[in-house]
């Protein structure tokens, strides 16, 4: 059977390793260290932030973020509906309560038309939630112009999930990520650029960034002994996987590059009727860190699981578009605002393999496979 391909695989750069023995090197074999250091002021410098705190997942600082912000039991968090479980957990874990917002078709992201419905209905009855989590979806920005209009009007703060949105550039704005009062990134092995694990926590505001330090070290007081006056948690990330991230920003562009030349190439030759690509949006660029496309079985006369069948039997790894959380069954009876569309592409939506070494003989089987299928 052929080598497997991989939706996202990992993609060193070749100077990750010098970091590393650099850690090796100075015996910096710890959470903190002149990587981590580093890594943060170069990270803070690319997107545009003014304060980043580097930390052991994106998971991670999305809690610490809801934390700092004061958000705990009895409060409300309006989030995306069409996005990984990862991106509504956290609201769960300080004792808030989430409310689902669908996404819009132009960018798969939160649609503002319902997001500003749901905070009409919320101001009349008293119930503003504490904030609202955007998630930046498959490498594209959410229309955070629009979204910020309305949350400035509710005066409701906003914190961005760019997971998977490193690299992705809006029109006329900062990067995504930046805008709203905390955002945060993922550096998970199937990210645009990996730490094998890790995160990262950024901000303008210095003073919700030291909380969210302190918290993330055990919560540990400025005192020569061990002293705690809150809970903390053990959230930095390691000098050693600091200098693997250091080595995969230097070529972060080139990634997106890259990853917008393997969606332009499936574009070109899976133009058929009854397959249609995930848009790119009209405000901001998109790194394309996933392909993803959608699958019409009326005009084409196959469906999308039928299509990652093939892909699986030639040993292709592609995967759905996320089933959307008022699917899921933890979070089925929470309260959620649409749904349709979010509900529409999942049943109809496909992930294809996207990694930036994803060689040009494996995109022509990728796209090989896919063209039998529909064939069949």
């Amino acid at each position: 059977m052929s080598e497997r391909i991989y939706l996202s695989p990992p993609h060193m750069g070749g100077r990750e390793k010098d970091f590393v023995q650099e850690a090796f090197d100075t015996n910096w074999i710890a959470p903190l260290g002149p990587n981590v250091d580093a890594f943060e002021l170069e990270f803070a410098e690319y997107v545009g932030a003014d304060h980043a705190l580097a930390l052991s997942s994106g998971t991670a600082a999305m809690h610490l973020a809801l934390l700092v912000m004061g958000i705990g039991p009895g409060d409300r968090v309006f989030v995306s509906d069409l996005t990984f479980v990862a991106s509504v957990n956290p609201i769960r874990y300080v004792g808030a309560e989430p409310t689902l917002i669908d996404c819009e078709r132009e960018s798969w992201n939160m649609d503002p038309a319902l997001l500003e419905e749901a905070l009409e209905a919320a101001a009349k009855n008293n119930t503003l939630p504490k904030a609202v989590v955007v998630v930046h979806l498959y490498g594209q920005s959410a229309n955070l112009e629009a979204i910020t209009k309305i949350c400035d009007r509710f005066e409701v703060p906003i914190i961005e999930d760019a997971a998977e949105a490193l690299g992705a550039k809006q029109v006329s704005r900062p990067d995504p990520g930046t805008v709203g009062r905390m955002g945060f990134f993922s550096f998970n092995g199937n990210k645009i650029i990996t730490t094998s694990g890790g995160g990262m926590l950024v901000s303008a505001d210095k003073n919700l960034l030291d909380h969210a330090r302190k918290l993330a070290t055990q919560a540990r007081e400025p005192v020569p002994h061990y002293e705690h006056e809150e809970i903390g948690f053990n959230y930095r990330l390691s000098n050693i996987l600091a200098g693997v991230g250091r080595g995969q920003l230097e070529v972060i562009e080139d990634r997106v590059r890259t990853r917008r030349s393997i969606f332009e190439r499936y574009e070109k030759e899976l133009k058929i009727e009854g397959i249609e690509f995930q848009p790119e949006a009209i405000w901001g660029k998109h790194t394309r860190w996933l392909t993803c496309l959608t699958v019409d079985e009326n005009i084409l006369g196959t469906t999308r699981d039928a299509i990652r069948l093939a892909c699986e039997t030639a040993n292709i790894e592609a995967r759905p578009v996320w089933k959307p959380m008022h699917l899921q069954p933890l979070y089925r009876e929470v309260e959620k605002i649409g749904g349709s569309v979010s509900k529409e592409l999942f049943e109809t939506g496909l992930c294809l393999p996207s990694g930036s070494s994803l060689s040009e003989s494996e995109q022509s089987r990728v796209i090989d496979t896919v063209k039998r299928a529909i064939t069949l």
